[in-house]
């Protein structure tokens, strides 16, 4: 079994091989659906990061990596016009 330390290694291993940081043009075609699910996944996998549940990769990555992915989301709830739909689905949330 891995230790986090070493879990940590692999990761940063694979994220420092060259052409990593290269960006990459993806034509993503995605229902709006699937736009509100993807928004959602980054930000419950980004608000773990630091909780013991969190995935080691996420501890090990710089914050502007992290806020890319943010921006990201973002830009595709923008694209699908769903930023205010998106608003109101987290209001209901955080009324739990």
């Amino acid at each position: 079994m891995l230790t986090t330390t070493d879990v940590a290694q692999v990761y940063g291993t694979i994220l420092s091989i060259p052409g990593m940081n290269e960006t990459v043009k993806i034509d993503l075609k995605i229902s709006r659906k699937n736009i509100l699910l993807l928004n959602q996944v980054i930000e419950r996998g980004l608000s773990l990061k630091g909780d013991e549940v969190s995935s080691n990769l996420l501890d090990i990555m710089p914050e502007d990596s992290l806020q890319e992915l943010t921006t990201i989301s973002d830009d595709c709830l923008k694209k699908a016009g769903l930023v205010e739909l998106s608003e109101k689905l987290k209001s209901f949330n955080h009324g739990k």
